[in-house]
């Protein structure tokens, strides 16, 4: 496809670029940047007057519930709602019936991918079935394509296992993805303990049980002096932790959601299961300590946590399970959380959803550059709109953000130089 996009804010976090210029795509690459672009004959010309250009979007946190839930989510539909907000590469969690342990599941993945709308990365588990005990052939899960390993849904219960992963894992170009919990504390809990979880009458999740598996990481990244990335951090100690561990040089990166940065548990006195994920909404001053672990980069990266659940799991708010979808709303929950109240500029909210990312990841994006492959993205960044999850593009609506009124959307989405979302106007 030959492409032409006019007069955009070009804003490529991880060079610093940010003016008003043009963006020639020719094939899978970006042939040119620059102001004023000569037009060219058969090239389509699109304007992105008043609008931004950035890299696409880097998820790495997205359950596509395929193989195996595939009533929830598949590939093909987890990718048409990435695309339609911005996210052009993604990386899929193991938590799969079959669980992602072998190589012959990983292949499943990465050829199903290959027509979406989203670059697809895939986390093989860590352990065999997800149960924590017997580590996964990993250098096959690699060589089959796996890009990070994960038990993600669930900690790794064995020490020794994680362990020997987070030393294996970087001779095989492998990014572990930690899920951070204590299991012995947060057994029976369904949202967060602590006021709300006591007004309710219901059994809550100490944040102790994140900062106990946060701190296990930590150790092990620290005494071994290999890296590990902490999943969706809710807590402030956990913040602390990691903002303590980096300043120690401790090879540590971390992410955390848009719920854990907007919302906080009051959300669950409306017993709505929509706002039950794990780890569960958290308190105030939980919430301003990640808004700051953001603004002083102790947290990496945004990612959603995007997981899927049918509407009929959903209407029991305590049997339902958790998780909530997201990549349809992670920028504009950004500019509305993030950047509208000062915690970031947008450049820096970027950074944290596409450069930053993707250097955890290891992956080639997160840039907007000459040469480098045409994931992009054009958004309206002033533009408000309120989420109707009905009107949402994966096949599950357990939306946190439904009914707010966000600001930024997403115009257009660009994926190895095919548009695929938008551009319709």
């Amino acid at each position: 496809m030959e492409l032409l996009i006019r007069a955009a804010r070009i804003i490529d976090p991880a060079s610093g670029a940010d003016f008003i210029g043009d963006i020639r795509i020719s094939g899978e690459v970006i042939a040119n940047i620059g102001k004023e672009l000569p037009p060219e004959a058969g090239v389509r010309e699109i304007s992105g007057r008043g609008l931004v250009a950035a890299p696409g979007l880097v998820d790495l946190h997205v359950h596509l519930r395929d193989p195996g839930q595939t009533e929830k989510e598949d590939i093909l539909s987890g990718c048409r709602a990435a695309a339609a907000g911005g996210v052009t590469s993604l990386l899929c969690m193991p938590n799969t019936v079959p669980a992602v342990d072998s190589p012959e599941t990983v292949r499943y993945i990465r050829d199903k991918a290959k027509d979406a709308d989203a670059h697809v990365y895939v986390a093989a588990a860590v352990s065999r079935g997800l149960l924590g005990t017997q580590p996964c052939d990993w250098r096959a899960l690699r060589e089959a394509g796996a890009a990070a390993l994960s038990d993600d849904g669930r900690p790794v219960l064995d020490t020794r296992v994680m362990a020997k992963a987070m030393k294996a894992a970087p001779g095989l170009g492998l990014t572990v993805c930690a899920h951070c919990e204590e299991l012995s504390l947060s057994a029976g809990g369904k949202i967060n303990e602590g006021a709300v979880s006591a007004q309710l009458g219901i059994p809550g999740v100490p944040a102790a049980a994140e900062d106990c598996g946060t701190a296990r990481e930590i150790a092990l990244a620290a005494a071994y002096g290999v890296p590990v990335h902490i999943c969706h951090v809710s807590t402030g100690n956990s913040v602390a932790m990691v903002r303590d561990a980096k300043r120690r040089g401790v090879p540590v990166t971390a992410e955390t959601a848009p719920h854990y940065f907007a919302l906080t548990e009051r959300e669950l006195l409306k017993r709505d299961a929509d706002f039950r994920m794990s780890p569960p909404l958290r308190t105030e001053e939980d919430r301003l300590a990640v808004c700051e672990g953001l603004r002083d980069g102790t947290i990496d990266a945004i990612a959603t946590d995007h997981a899927p659940h049918t509407p009929g799991e959903k209407a029991d708010f305590l049997a339902a399970p958790n998780g909530v979808v997201g990549m349809e709303t992670s920028l504009a929950a950004g500019i509305t959380c993030l950047v509208e109240t000062g915690v970031l500029t947008l450049p820096q909210l970027l950074y944290r959803m596409t450069r930053g990312p993707a250097q955890i990841l290891g992956i080639s994006a997160g840039v907007l550059c000459k040469g480098a492959i045409a994931d992009l993205i054009l958004f309206d960044p002033n533009e408000k709109w309120t989420v109707d999850p009905a009107k949402l593009h994966g096949k599950s609506r357990n939306a946190v953000f439904k009914g707010r009124e966000l600001t930024g959307r997403v115009k257009l989405t660009v994926c190895g130089g095919r548009i695929v979302s938008g551009g319709t106007d």
